[in-house]
């Protein structure tokens, strides 16, 4: 009874419901983690963390505040420089509510893949303060003062992965009022939170066909118990446990990991 992993289960799919948000991010997690380390070793290529901000909006200015985003990354994506040294990006919008100031901020985490001379190579090297010019331009808002820009570890990337797979919008802020919850919905809803690009895209096709099971490890845990739980009131009841047939055990134990934790601040 140490380990427990989710075998089958009624979802909704709604991007506002906690638990389905929360499998979706293990899931966007485990394939993020897939895709770089596929990009790493076969197409030989390093990766730069961006984060890229804007001044905090009000609740009325969120949507149209969003819309500004896509279309200034797009702007950035397309710039000279930036386009000669980036091969591909995943991309995740996530908006954030400041309630001392009542107000909210949108911003994007990406994760860029370069070749491996991009950090020796003065003529394809972007530095943080360039970036920050980029990005004013592109979004022609010269009161933006910050953008972070790191280079991925090789040995770690966990912290990285987890800022793209984790909720677009943590349900402890859009559960707490009904005008809040109204804002996010409006805002996100319809548009897309996670995007592929370049050799990330063509990654992620080949993810979907299942071409990359091998980046993936074995769940080296056996699950001996089925257990059902129906949702009560406020959460989920345990309803039933029982030992799993020998044919259960086999169709459930000795898979791949489908999931994998992220960190979620």
């Amino acid at each position: 009874m140490e380990k427990t992993k989710l075998h089958r289960s009624n979802n909704c799919d709604n991007r506002f419901c906690p638990i389905c948000a929360w499998k979706k991010s293990r899931k966007n997690a485990l394939k993020i983690s897939v895709l770089m380390q596929y990009l790493r070793e076969e197409e030989r290529k390093d990766f730069v963390f961006l984060t890229l901000t804007a001044p905090n909006v009000k609740a009325d200015e969120l949507d149209d505040e969003i819309k500004h985003y896509n279309k200034s990354f797009q702007r950035l994506m397309q710039r000279k420089e930036v386009k000669s040294a980036v091969k591909g990006y995943v991309r995740k919008l996530e908006v954030t509510y400041n309630k001392e100031r009542d107000d909210y901020h949108p911003h994007f985490h990406v994760i860029l893949a370069v070749n491996k001379s991009y950090f020796t190579d003065t003529k394809a090297y972007i530095a943080r303060d360039r970036w920050l010019e980029l990005w004013q331009k592109s979004t022609k808002n010269n009161l933006i003062t910050q953008v972070d820009v790191r280079k991925v570890k090789a040995t770690d990337n966990k912290k990285e992965v987890s800022e793209i797979a984790k909720y677009s919008a943590k349900d402890s802020d859009y559960l707490e009022d009904e005008k809040f919850f109204d804002t996010f919905y409006k805002s996100l809803s319809g548009k897309r939170l996670i995007v592929y690009s370049g050799l990330f895209k063509d990654a992620s096709k080949l993810y979907e066909n299942k071409e990359l099971e091998k980046y993936k490890e074995l769940d080296p845990t056996q699950y001996i118990y089925q257990i059902f739980y129906h949702w009560g009131q406020q959460k989920y009841l345990e309803t039933e446990k029982k030992l799993m047939t020998e044919d259960m055990q086999k169709e459930v134990n000795n898979q791949m990991l489908d999931e994998e934790d992220f960190e979620d601040e």
